[in-house]
C-alpha cells in the first residue's frame, strides 16, 4: 500500500505511538488523517481531524465509520496496560479491562471498517501488538494474554480480508518511551522509528514488522528446543 495520498485512521492518537502515527502519516503525504481519541480535546497536532472514539463503545465505533467512509487504512493502536499478574487480587476485572481495549475493539474497529476498506480499493489495518503477544511476565501476565488474543485476531483478520485485497500487517515490539512504560526501567524504542519501520513494511507489502532487537529475539526464540515463552526464559529474555 502507497502512503502517499492515503486516509488513515488511528485510535489513541493523542499521544505516544499513535501520536508518531499521525505525525509520520502527514510527513509521507497522506492525503487525510483522522486522529481519534476518547476525548477529541485532547488531540492538538495541527492538520489531522479529531474523531471522539472509545473503542469500547459501539455507538462511537458506528459514527466514527459514518463520518470516515473515506478510509484506506486503519491503525489499531489504541491499547491499556492494568499491570496484573493473573493470581493478584482483581486480576479477572484487569483482564476484562484490556481484553475489551486490545482485542475486542480492533476486532470491533476491523469489523466496521472492512467494508469501507474494501469499498476504497482493499487498503490495509495494521494492528499495534507486542512482544508480550508471545510472552508472559508476571506483572503483566493479564495484558499478555490480551495482547495474544490481538494476535491471533491479526492473524485470522488477514486470512479473511485477503480476498477484499486488505492488507494486514502485526506490528511487534518491546518497550517503547510513551507514558505507558514511564516507570519501567529498560531500553525503549523511539516511537518516531517503530512507526518509520512500519510505514516501509506496509509500503512492501509486509505482513509482519518486528521493530526492535528484542521482538526479533523472542520471536527467533518461538521455535526454540525450549520455547523462550516457557519459564525462566521469558523473564530473561525480557
Amino acid at each position: 500500500m502507497k502512503i502517499k495520498n492515503a486516509v488513515a485512521f488511528v485510535s489513541g492518537a493523542n499521544r505516544g505511538l499513535g501520536l508518531a502515527f499521525a505525525q509520520a502519516l502527514l510527513a509521507a503525504g497522506a492525503k487525510k488523517v483522522y486522529a481519534a481519541a476518547r476525548d477529541p480535546a485532547t488531540v492538538t497536532l495541527p492538520g489531522v481531524q479529531a474523531i471522539r472514539l472509545d473503542v469500547t463503545n459501539s455507538a462511537d465505533i458506528a459514527a466514527a465509520v459514518k463520518a470516515c467512509s473515506d478510509v484506506t487504512l486503519l491503525v489499531n493502536n489504541a491499547g491499556i496496560a492494568r499491570g496484573s499478574s493473573l493470581l493478584a487480587p482483581g486480576s479477572a476485572d484487569a483482564a476484562r479491562a484490556e481484553l475489551e481495549t486490545n482485542f475486542f475493539g480492533p476486532l470491533a474497529l476491523s469489523q466496521a471498517f472492512a467494508p469501507v476498506l474494501a469499498a476504497n480499493g482493499g487498503g490495509a489495518i495494521v494492528n499495534v501488538l507486542s512482544v508480550l503477544s508471545w510472552i508472559s511476565l508476571t506483572g503483566g501476565a493479564t495484558y499478555s494474554a490480551s495482547k495474544s488474543a490481538a494476535w491471533s485476531l491479526t492473524n485470522g483478520l488477514r486470512q479473511e480480508l485477503r480476498a477484499q485485497g486488505t492488507q494486514v500487517l502485526g506490528l511487534h515490539v518491546g518497550f517503547m518511551d510513551t507514558d505507558m512504560t514511564k516507570d519501567i526501567t529498560a531500553p525503549k524504542s523511539d516511537p518516531a522509528d517503530v512507526v518509520r519501520q512500519t510505514l516501509v513494511a506496509l509500503e512492501a507489502g509486509q505482513e509482519e514488522v518486528l521493530a526492535d532487537e528484542l521482538s526479533r529475539q523472542v520471536r527467533q526464540g518461538l521455535s526454540a528446543p525450549r520455547g523462550v515463552y516457557l519459564g525462566e526464559a521469558a523473564a530473561a529474555t525480557a
